[in-house]
């Protein structure tokens, strides 16, 4: 196992210090340009995949990149998505699926999750791009993996802040696919987007 305690020291004393003032700027400031949701997959880094700072994007990672739709009452997802939007006024959303999603696997897959009640629950954000996704295979669970990004941006959508947003043009919205062996991401906010970014 990784040792995260050398992890730190490495970064208290090489990286930190080469960025010191971009760490002293962000103490006194927190204006994150991009909301990226995405999956909590350990092989998905939004920041390595993107190349940004620290301080750049709002990350909220969740199994299977899922977006509840809206619903009234306490929910960690929805808060950190109305804080983005309305409170540090993010002007984008990337909602990036990937390759070989464990999530979308065992969806595509009928794995039995009678063991794990709580992922099945949560899987069940995605039933309606399961429903959509059509063939057997590998092949299936990409597709799956893309239609699960622009069901998940359809119901970002059902958020009030979201819907303000977007409605007065302060806030667009993206669906991305990250393809782990490649590093290749493709747009797939449309319903024929497949192009690379």
């Amino acid at each position: 196992m990784h040792d995260l305690s050398d992890g730190v020291a490495h970064f208290q004393h090489e990286v930190f210090p080469a960025k010191a003032r971009l760490f002293a700027d962000l103490a006194e400031a927190h204006r994150p340009a991009t909301l990226f949701i995405g999956c909590s997959d350990a092989r998905v880094v939004p920041e390595l995949i993107t190349q940004s700072e620290p301080g750049e994007l709002f990350v909220i990672r969740t199994a299977g990149n899922l977006v509840p739709a809206y619903a009234p009452g306490p929910d960690g997802v929805t808060a950190s998505i109305e804080y983005a939007v309305a409170v540090l006024g993010v002007s984008g959303v990337v909602v990036c699926g990937h390759s070989a999603c464990g999530a979308m696997t065992a969806l595509a897959d009928g794995t039995d999750l009678s063991a794990a009640s709580s992922v099945a629950g949560w899987l069940r954000h995605a039933d309606a791009s399961l429903a959509r996704t059509a063939g057997t295979g590998p092949g299936r669970v990409a597709a799956l993996v893309r239609e699960n990004v622009r069901a998940q941006l359809a119901n970002l959508a059902t958020h009030p802040s979201v819907a303000r947003a977007t409605a007065a043009g302060r806030l667009s919205l993206r669906g991305w696919v990250y393809d782990i062996p490649t590093g290749g991401v493709a747009d797939v906010t449309g319903p024929t987007a497949a192009v690379a970014v």
